[in-house]
């Protein structure tokens, strides 16, 4: 079933109840008005004098009987004498209303109960005849008309009702159509930028309701989808560009290497050291590749983790290629929680580490600071330039002064993913102390206090 179809179903549904309940109502009411005035005039007719008369027994309309505990009646009336009757008239209190049929006739029948010794209007001298028994006095009045009313009544709200759900059923169908060719727009829409993949394409807002929502919901989709197809666009571009170069690179020492019998051993040495370098950087690359592929979100469950733990461990790695250049490497860890992946922040804890080693001179120092969920690596290096800042986090960005250095520029794009990962920021200033970079990274802390054994 169509959403139309659901839309329309669902107004003649509610039209249908509310037209059905409507005519009970209307039916239910009109019964209870008639039938109410005539068990009030049978009610008053019971509380004043009745006469009776002989001659009443074939009358139509309204009139009283009497009927005594052996079952005479006073007068002969044709109204049937049934057991509720005789009930009543051998010494049962009170009275009831009924609907009774004589002949094709409707009647409204009251009964109600005398005692013995009850007085009674009568065609005597004195007007006035005392039963000497228990009786039960009968008044009862031709309702035949009020029954046609409703029967016509019902015949009227049926035809009503059906031209009410003929309404609803038209008036559904015209209001689907209004409703949903708003969103039958935005549909085709949606259908055209799926065939055309044209993800600059905005639809229109339109207004402040739930359509317009749903508009701008959409806008942001596509404008996020955009964003990502172009940065895929520019990895693709950037990394083909970056691996170009060290290819090349590997192709030419092959060939040349191809004629490795006219080559002195020291030259085949360094060839052979060239290409071994060339296929680390490769390896490094690819792998800074694989870390940027895996966008901002990464597979597994964030946990709580001790990240003076994570900062031990990079400082432990970092020392043993700092001992090449003989760089000192000190470390001021206090002991703090976060929310994160162990291994995605050791990975960005490391490419600072790595980083700070690389740009920092022959017997330079490094400082790596943390507390608090913030970690900071200070280095004795050159620093970075003021204008270079906005672009340090950037895929495949190197300095002027960088470029001669091996590494791909992916490091520190890296660290800045993680960071955003666990919701956390990354920032660059030169530091006081050392003269050169300082990179401070933070990161939302899961707990204040570490309990101590």
């Amino acid at each position: 079933m169509t959403f139309r179809s659901r839309v329309i179903t669902a107004t003649v549904a509610a039209a249908a109840l509310a037209v059905v309940l409507a005519c009970f109502a209307s039916f239910l009411t009109t019964r209870n008005a008639l039938f109410t005035a005539v068990d009030q005039s049978l009610l008053q007719s019971s509380q004043g004098p009745n006469t009776l008369h002989a001659d009443e027994a074939h009358v139509t309309g309204s009139y009283t009987e009497l009927v005594l505990a052996n079952g005479q009646t006073v007068p002969t009336t044709g109204v049937p004498i049934d057991s509720v009757i005789r009930t009543y008239a051998k010494g049962k209190s009170g009275h009831l209303l009924r609907t009774i049929q004589i002949g094709n006739q409707s009647y409204r029948e009251l009964i109600v109960g005398l005692p013995s010794g009850s007085v009674v209007s009568c065609t005597s001298a004195t007007g006035l005849c005392q039963v000497p028994s228990t009786s039960a006095q009968l008044f009862v009045v031709n309702v035949t008309g009020q029954e046609n009313e409703l029967r016509s009544l019902v015949r009227t709200l049926l035809v009503v009702a059906a031209s009410g759900l003929l309404l609803a059923l038209a008036m559904g169908w015209l209001l689907a159509r209004a409703a949903l060719r708003p969103l039958e727009e935005v549909t085709d829409e949606i259908e055209t930028i799926t065939e055309t993949n044209d993800m600059r394409h905005r639809l229109e807002e339109g207004d402040a309701d739930e359509l317009g929502r749903l508009r701008r919901v959409f806008n942001r989709l596509l404008s996020s989808v955009e964003s990502s197809q172009t940065l895929q666009r520019q990895l693709v571009l950037d990394a083909s560009h970056e691996l170009r170069t060290p290819l090349t690179s590997l192709r030419t020492n092959a060939q040349v290497l191809s004629r490795a019998n006219e080559l002195s051993p020291e030259d085949l040495t360094q060839l052979t050291n060239d290409m071994v370098t060339q296929v680390d950087e490769l390896a490094s690359l690819v792998t800074d590749l694989g870390e940027l592929a895996r966008g901002e979100r990464s597979e597994g469950a964030v946990v709580s983790l001790r990240l003076d733990e994570c900062v031990d461990v990079c400082v432990d790695t970092a020392r043993t290629y700092a001992r090449i250049k003989d760089i000192t490497i000190d470390s001021e860890v206090e002991p703090s929680m976060i929310e994160g992946r162990r291994d995605r922040l050791e990975r960005a804890i490391s490419n600072l580490l790595t980083n700070a080693v690389k740009f920092t001179p022959h017997g330079g120092r490094i400082k790596v600071a943390s507390s608090s969920g913030t970690v900071s690596v200070s280095d004795s290096g050159p620093g970075i330039n003021n204008a270079d800042i906005p672009f340090v986090f950037d895929r495949f960005w190197r300095s002027a002064s960088s470029r001669a250095l091996p590494g791909s520029g992916l490091g520190l794009s890296i660290v800045a993913q993680v960071v955003a990962e666990f919701h956390g920021t990354v920032s660059v200033a030169r530091d006081a102390e050392l003269g050169g970079a300082r990179f401070t990274i933070t990161i939302p802390s899961g707990h204040n206090e570490i309990d101590e054994e």
